[in-house]
């Protein structure tokens, strides 16, 4: 599984044109009866759905995290304490307009002598580590499986998922052939790269695949416009062939290039210090995660983060492609060790060579007082049926940890469609739902995106749950994971989960059958911080 967040233009590529609806609202009314009131459809302004994951179910009858409703009757002149935050992901743009005042340096590390100062086993490590060094791309851990040959753990399984894997993905190659091939005619017919919608339908032609290209592109650019269309063709585009070249691809060696060996837990010295990464652009899930959490707040500059006291700490360790079980199990004490209270981990995969050491990380960091947050996945998969890797509990058993919250996405509008579609979910492997489709934040090189996924709750929370432990820093991890689980809104409304888009109740879509709610969990905190 790739990083988890879903990208638009797989949408746009597959239905060619995508009908536009405005994200349902509530009638304001009372917490407890909301979910039985009838619903409006008004579509939500762009300034509101910029933030909207900050607003109030009530208030503004969307299920944000009542964020804003929190700093204003509750922080209001409140001054807490700075918080680091690991973000272990693919990068974080550490110098982007937005994020550069909140990120975590080392205060013990001297920049640029090439001497490991603080003997932690890092040099120069100023801003975080890069544990895959200049390494991008990478096969997924089933290719990796099939590669290593029969007599592999969970071999079979692996062979028969790399398979269809690839037949699925050469029906979106035909697609992306397609939409090629009827851009290119368009272009050698009008005789210029560039088009409007206004030049396609004034397209005559007897030629046949004239006359198709025109009916193709008359669909797509009335639904989204030419600058859109060639952004979101080039990522379908990197999704496709970087599916078949790289992570479907058994030949393919994208760890060459990091020098270490991936099976050995004690080989250690490998990485460098460049969080960003070799690629900027290749950063842009760490940004976007890191700019949930902490872009900052009231400086006009594309959105706001959760948490005004954040220091971001940069563990590069998520691939284009499936994370290494080693990378996250290093990266995750790296965070621990070197200061992290809150880890976020958006990221996972289906299969897991070395879980084992994945577990030890997470227990280690339970060691030390850190909570860590964890993206649920974005396969619409019962997790009480589908181990996903990591969490906090595997095949049934009881959670092996008490600092892990797994979360799962909420769509920015109540009702029936409230969960995301693409959100995995389980009444005992999923804990909590935040804001995770159409979430505004930081991408690389000053740049401002919406994105969606699991990846996007996971942060939302993270960055809840360091305003606790900000203002509150008395309190545990356990006790933050508690919090942010009793005080989530609770809601009986029926929702769509799931491939089949199946009904069920929220309240048995996840363990506590809520969404996170900032403001709640800040009056929790206190009355527990004061006990």
């Amino acid at each position: 599984m790739k990083k988890l967040f879903r990208p638009y233009y797989l949408s746009v590529a597959f239905a060619l044109a995508l009908a536009s609806c405005g994200p349902a609202k509530v009638i304001p009314t009372p917490v407890e009866n909301i979910d039985k009131m009838p619903l409006k459809t008004t579509p939500l302004k762009e300034k509101d759905l910029q933030r909207w994951s900050h607003l109030d179910l009530v208030k503004d009858t969307v299920p944000g995290m009542s964020v804003d409703k929190a700093y204003a009757e509750l922080l209001k002149g409140k001054k807490g304490q700075k918080v680091i935050v690991g973000i272990v992901d693919s990068g974080v743009d550490i110098n982007h307009e937005d994020l550069k005042a909140v990120i975590w340096t080392n205060p013990k590390e001297i920049a640029g002598n090439n001497i490991d100062d603080d003997k932690n086993g890092y040099v120069d490590d100023i801003h975080g580590w890069n544990f895959l060094g200049n390494a991008v791309h990478e096969q997924l851990e089933l290719t990796r499986i099939v590669k290593k040959g029969p007599g592999t753990p969970d071999y079979d399984k692996a062979k028969a998922e790399l398979e269809k894997q690839i037949q699925d993905l050469q029906g979106n190659k035909q697609q992306l052939d397609f939409i090629l091939k009827a851009e290119k005619t368009i272009k050698d017919h009008l005789k210029k790269d560039n088009f409007t919608l206004e030049e396609v339908k004034a397209i005559q032609s007897d030629d046949t695949n004239v006359k198709q290209a025109k009916a193709m592109f008359t669909q797509i650019l009335s639904g989204t416009s030419k600058a859109d269309f060639d952004k979101e063709i080039v990522e379908f585009k990197d999704y496709v062939y970087g599916q078949l070249d790289y992570n479907l691809n058994v030949n393919f060696d994208g760890r060459k290039v990091v020098g270490d060996n991936p099976d050995d837990l004690k080989d250690t010295k490998y990485g460098n210090n460049n969080v960003v990464g070799p690629e900027p652009k290749e950063a842009k899930h760490g940004t976007h995660v890191a700019g949930i959490v902490a872009q900052v707040r009231g400086n006009k500059l594309g959105g706001d983060g959760v948490t005004n006291n954040a220091q971001i700490m940069a563990v590069r360790a998520v691939p284009n492609g499936d994370e290494y079980d080693k990378d996250i199990a290093l990266g995750i004490r790296y965070a621990v060790d070197n200061g992290a209270k809150v880890i976020n981990g958006s990221f996972g995969k289906y299969f897991s060579q070395h879980k084992e050491w994945v577990i030890e990380a997470i227990k280690y960091a339970e060691s030390k007082d850190v909570l860590v947050v964890i993206a649920a996945g974005n396969e619409s998969y019962d997790l009480d049926v589908t181990n996903k890797y990591p969490n906090d509990t595997y095949d049934g058993s009881p959670e092996f940890a008490s600092n892990v919250l797994i979360i799962g996405a909420l769509a920015p509008n109540y009702g029936s469609k409230m969960i995301a579609g693409f959100s995995n979910y389980g009444k005992n492997n999923v804990d909590i739902y935040a804001p995770g489709e159409k979430i505004y934040a930081t991408t690389p090189l000053n740049t401002y995106e919406y994105l969606q996924g699991t990846s996007m709750a996971s942060p939302n929370v993270a960055g809840v749950a360091t305003l606790i432990r900000s203002y509150y820093p008395s309190l545990t991890a356990k006790q933050v994971k508690q919090i942010i689980m009793e005080s989530g809104t609770s809601l009986t409304n029926t929702v769509t989960v799931g491939e089949d888009k199946h009904k069920v109740n929220f309240k048995d879509a996840s363990k506590s059958g809520k969404i996170v709610n900032a403001y709640n969990a800040l009056l929790l905190a206190e009355k527990m911080a004061k006990k």
